[in-house]
This record gives C-alpha cells, sequence and structure tokens, in this order.
C-alpha cells in the first residue's frame, strides 16, 4: 500500500499556462521526489497595456510517500 500527499505550488510563465505548469511541475519534481499527478486550481494572467505579461498558476501536485 502506497500513501501519498499533496502540497500546493504556484508558478509563472511570460510564455503560456502550459509553461507555467510544466515548469512548476518541473521544479517541484526537483525537491520531491515521487512525483505522480498535478491537479491546476487557479488561472490568472497579469496584464500591463492591454497585453498579458504573465501566465499564472496554483496547483497541486501529488507525490508518494517513500516507506
Amino acid at each position: 500500500m502506497s500513501v501519498a500527499k499533496i502540497t500546493e505550488i504556484s508558478a509563472s510563465s511570460s510564455k503560456s499556462f502550459e509553461d507555467a505548469i510544466s515548469t512548476g511541475v518541473a521544479r517541484a519534481s526537483k525537491t520531491l521526489d515521487n512525483v505522480v499527478g498535478a491537479w491546476v486550481n487557479e488561472m490568472k494572467v497579469d496584464v500591463k497595456d492591454g497585453k498579458i505579461t504573465d501566465y499564472r498558476v496554483n496547483m497541486k501536485v501529488s507525490f508518494i510517500l517513500k516507506d
């Protein structure tokens, strides 16, 4: 039987939401072992002069705890 833990992180990108998600998962994987999934809770953009400057996501990342 395995037990998972869920932690919430935020990530951003100047390119796209997809890039922000990929960046967040890659960074979480550097710190957390056994990352198995992520759920995007919230998506937001920063706007300046009528143009999107940053894409931001809040997501929950799950990882399996070691025995």
